[in-house]
């Protein structure tokens, strides 16, 4: 037996810290990888593709968002893919489950909306056994009936969950949607594909969360997010093989860096240029820059950083930014009259007063130079 593993597409996700412009480019993405998750199955002669819950970020997508998964899953007529409800679309009545079997899905779409064993292959010999959230979060283990479930004797068994191995809950037992450990074992399953986080996690060798198919966090980017699973089993007692697949296009990444003169701000633009020279426009960067910049380098590290680089990326998120330190020479920039020059110097003796209007007067003054020397350059 041979599928794949995947889970927490999460479609319709939103970025709250992205443009429009990103966002659909991130919300787009979700979808391609559907297409990049069934030709992974086809190359490797896999006929089922698995998704262990969190097809949907949330329970009441639109219409389109609702059908264009189902449309994607359609253009594979030769692959069966399973689905189950996660903590995000969960099973309820009147609900997204209730809407995808009302908008007639493509015949080798299964929905798997009920805890019962059911046969995966035509000859019976491979048994799925789906466990379905009826709720977001159960103090309940989702598992725990399948150790009782009756399957034909000798039968391969792969199970499929979401919901989560480990405490992390203050109290014990507070952890919502938690599975056994060794649940795989106890109930004599060959494979146990789960869902929930978001990274793979080979839990144990016959247990791995497959992660999501494309990173969608800053802190995502280094637990092996962004692939699928390609699970081989020999016979219902032999251990699987477990093979992790890049499938997602884009990286997050998290760059910190200490800025002080122009020398060290040309030297981060070249150390961001240079994380995936040939594929900067699949990046996300969140930048920690931190230092003292004069207001001329503040805005070359306008020019260079946050107009120059950030415009090769898809996204470039600034989350620490250095401080201006602007002196009486820094004014003479604006001249030594004028309105312009009057401004600056209010909003220099603002930026140098500790309070609530500091920082906005640091970001305005180094707005104000930036337009003030586009303006002379014209």
């Amino acid at each position: 037996m041979r599928f794949v593993h995947s889970s927490d597409w999460q479609i319709g996700k939103t970025f709250n810290f992205a443009s429009d412009e990103v966002l659909r480019v991130l919300q787009a993405e979700r979808l391609e990888v559907i297409n990049r998750l069934g030709e992974l199955a086809r190359a490797h002669g896999a006929a089922d593709v698995l998704v262990a819950g969190d097809i949907y970020d949330y329970e009441t997508p639109s219409d389109r968002t609702l059908r264009q998964p189902l449309e994607r899953m359609r253009q594979f007529p030769d692959l069966r893919w399973h689905l189950i409800p996660g903590n995000h679309d969960f099973l309820q009545p009147n609900g997204v489950w209730d809407r995808v079997r009302r908008s007639a899905p493509p015949e080798n779409i299964r929905l798997h909306l009920e805890p019962n064993p059911v046969a995966m292959t035509q000859d019976g010999s491979v048994w799925l056994l789906p466990s379905v959230l009826n709720r977001r979060h159960t103090l309940n283990d989702p598992t725990l009936w399948m150790d009782e479930a009756e399957t034909p004797e000798g039968v391969m068994r792969i199970g499929m969950a979401h919901g989560s191995v480990r405490e992390f809950g203050s109290q014990p037992g507070e952890q919502p949607n938690l599975i056994a450990l060794d649940r795989a074992a106890r109930a004599g399953l060959a494979y146990l594909a789960l869902g929930d986080w978001h990274g793979f996690n080979k839990i144990s060798e016959r247990c791995a969360y497959s992660g999501t198919p494309e990173i969608d966090g800053f802190d995502k980017g280094g637990d092996g997010g962004g692939s699928a699973l390609v699970v081989s089993i020999d016979g219902p007692n032999a251990v699987p093989t477990i093979t992790p697949h890049r499938v997602g296009r884009f990286s997050w990444k998290r760059v910190q860096a200490t800025l002080t003169s122009r020398e060290e701000i040309e030297a981060l633009e070249n150390r961001l240029r240079s994380l995936d020279p040939q594929n900067l426009s699949s990046l996300l960067v969140w930048l920690d820059a931190e230092g003292h910049l004069t207001l001329e380098d503040m805005t070359l590290f306008d020019e260079k950083i946050l107009t120059g680089v950030e415009a090769a990326l898809c996204l470039l998120r600034l989350g620490k930014r250095p401080e201006l330190v602007a002196s009486e020479a820094d004014l003479s920039t604006f001249g030594e009259a004028g309105v312009v020059s009057r401004a600056a110097a209010r909003l220099q003796a603002l930026s140098a007063t500790p309070g609530p209007e500091q920082q906005h007067a640091m970001a305005a003054l180094q707005r104000l130079a930036v337009l003030w020397r586009s303006e002379r350059s014209a």
